[in-house]
């Protein structure tokens, strides 16, 4: 049966906050805008994600306890609840389905696919037993679906390097009381008995840059403020800022807000040794989270093949942000490493990759698909936004610029496209769902997402929880075409 429609058809890969995002803006400006680029206001989207359930970094990359997580995941779901708007989870771009198949039905393809990979760690000692990166322990404590069941939480002194909000979402989770983080949050079982059995006493955080130069959001360090039985240490040395530091840091808002947090920070590391070593409510500390600025880890050393100690060099940071380094070094014993020093977002087959930049090729970061990294063709009705078109930068708030100006581009190039941008040759919108079947895949739609929402809630709710994760994507495909 042919059920052939006008309507502009669109594919979006990646069911994110960048794919969700762009599909609410593209269907909002179209709205606004068809008609006079004679486009007309109807499309379908189309958001293909290859995991069973959609959210993507905000579900499995952000640490549980953010607060603001709820709240976000809420506004996407309003926006898949859409009828413009057709979620095809478990469907793997490149394995289920092609580009060519794709461009056949779809007047254009976007591309939001972010970032699972870390960026490696080039230090010597980085193939030791010990060492992580940070997005392999997010996984486990997010419950990605393909991730890690169990962690190695035996390190009594552990390390974490890096200057950015992954970094601290690793070293908090890493001081957590497994109990608090139950409480609070959708962790399931095997995070929970996890944490609880985690040896660690003693964290040091290592910045390579200086206070004025971190990259935390300030709602981390408020975070990072209220852990329950762990005292904050702060090197006071790191606080002696020169007035250009102070003046630089000042001429931008988030910059200053968030040198004022750490110096509240300092503040109360004071408090709390003053004190007799106790937390931010004034009970006993019975682990300690070191922070260290101007601190860039230079070797990992082992014994017997695992993590013994890293060693740092101490660096001076100019108010322009250059850091120079002192020649100074410190070993401090630690028997495991946790680099959070990037994401490498994923590629995608047949796409071209910007190595350099860490995203997919596109045209002076406009997010149009280019044919390579350097001065390419632009690639026509192929489109990349978030960490797919910029690299692993930027909090989910720039992914919602990203998208208008993407979306913008789109319809300015549909429009000037032949027949009013509809330029796919199969216009029936049950094609996808025909080829598919004939694959054997079987996409989880916005109605089988519900069902494993409200299970998650049930369980939830069952320990007086909002909600508990789960986490075996056998399990999810069942409780969704049930």
């Amino acid at each position: 049966m042919n059920t052939e429609t006008n309507e502009l058809r669109i594919a979006v890969i990646g069911a994110g906050p960048a794919g969700v995002y762009s599909s609410d803006i593209f269907l909002r400006q179209l709205s606004k805008l068809g008609e006079e680029l004679g486009l007309g206001t109807k499309a379908r989207i189309d958001l293909f994600e290859k995991l069973p359930v959609p959210f993507g970094l905000v579900r499995y990359g952000v640490a549980p306890d953010h607060p603001s997580i709820k709240f976000i995941a809420s506004a996407l779901e309003k926006t898949l609840d859409n009828p413009d708007i057709h979620l095809y989870c478990d469907v793997e771009f490149g394995k289920d389905v092609t580009l060519d198949e794709l461009l056949a039905r779809y007047d254009a393809v976007l591309f939001a696919t972010g970032a699972v990979k870390d960026k490696p760690l080039n230090l010597p000692g980085a193939d030791l037993d010990g060492v992580y990166g940070a997005a392999k322990f997010v996984e486990w404590y997010d419950g990605y679906p393909t991730g890690a069941r169990e962690w190695p939480l035996d390190a009594e002194e552990v390390a974490v390097i890096g200057g950015g909000n992954v970094a601290m979402d690793v070293a908090r989770e890493l001081m957590r009381n497994a109990d608090d983080l139950k409480a609070k949050t959708d962790i399931p079982d095997n995070v929970y008995e996890g944490i609880q059995s985690n040896k660690a006493k003693v964290l040091h955080l290592f910045i390579r840059r200086g206070v004025a130069q971190a990259k935390f959001s300030v709602q981390e360090l408020r975070e990072m403020e209220k852990l329950p039985g762990v005292q904050l240490i702060i090197n006071e040395d790191d606080y002696d800022l020169d007035e250009e530091t102070i003046e630089v840091a000042g001429q931008d808002k988030l910059t200053r807000q968030m040198v004022e947090e750490l110096f509240t920070i300092r503040e109360m590391a004071e408090d709390m040794e003053d004190d007799g070593d106790v937390d931010f409510e004034g009970n006993p500390a019975d682990r300690k989270y070191y922070v260290h600025f101007n601190s860039a880890p230079t070797e990992i050393l082992g014994e017997d093949g695992k993590v013994a100690a890293i060693r740092v060099e101490r660096t001076e940071t100019s108010a322009d942000g250059k850091m120079t380094r002192t020649g100074e070094f410190t070993d401090y014993p630690v028997q495991a490493v946790y680099h959070a020093i990037g994401y490498q977002p994923a590629e995608a087959p047949g796409i071209a990759y910007d190595a350099k930049g860490a995203h997919l090729a596109n045209a002076n970061g406009d997010g149009r698909i280019t044919t390579e990294a350097a001065g390419g063709d632009v690639r026509e009705r192929l489109y990349a936004t978030g960490w797919a078109k910029r690299g692993p930068v930027g909090l989910i708030g720039s992914t919602k610029s990203d998208a208008l100006m993407i979306v913008t581009n789109m319809l300015e190039d549909l429009a000037k496209a032949a027949e009013g941008g509809r330029v796919a040759e199969d216009r029936d919108p049950q094609s996808i769902d025909r080829l598919l079947e004939s694959r054997g895949v079987k996409p989880i739609d916005f109605a089988g997402w519900k069902k494993v929402d409200a299970y998650e809630r049930a369980e939830g709710a069952k320990e007086g929880r909002d909600h508990k994760k789960v986490i075996d994507p056998e399990q999810m495909r069942a409780l969704a075409h049930a």
